[in-house]
């Protein structure tokens, strides 16, 4: 897979984590298995709502089930997920310095244009 594969790739898993709730939802499954009813309880979610939203991380491959007679219980295909989640939170603390001021950064490294005024 070349970079410009690999980097399609990544922007289609970003796509997946930028729903407020899948991330929630993949948050707490990476502290421990639950069920959708266990999940539906502690986000408040409806449990059709959860339903959709774990269909969708099953499709990306973020979560896995297992079932147990009635019970289905979901975890983590892959603990990577949890380290871009913790990095992200991680980011979101963090105290922007003046230097590393987002509306302070150039979009490229061309400065040319900026050079002719």
């Amino acid at each position: 897979m070349d970079v410009e594969e690999r980097l399609a790739a990544a922007a289609e898993l970003f796509k997946v984590l930028g729903s407020e709730s899948r991330l929630g939802l993949i948050y707490l499954i990476g502290q421990q298995s639950r069920t959708v009813g266990a999940l539906a309880d502690v986000t408040g979610l409806s449990q059709p709502l959860v339903s959709q939203h774990l269909r969708t991380l099953r499709q990306a491959g973020l979560v896995t089930a297992s079932r147990a007679g009635k019970e289905v219980t979901y975890q983590l295909a892959d603990h990577h997920v949890t380290h871009v989640i913790e990095d992200a939170l991680a980011h979101v603390y963090e105290p922007a310095s003046d230097a590393a001021r987002a509306d302070d950064l150039p979009l490229t490294n061309d400065r040319s244009t900026n050079d002719k005024e």
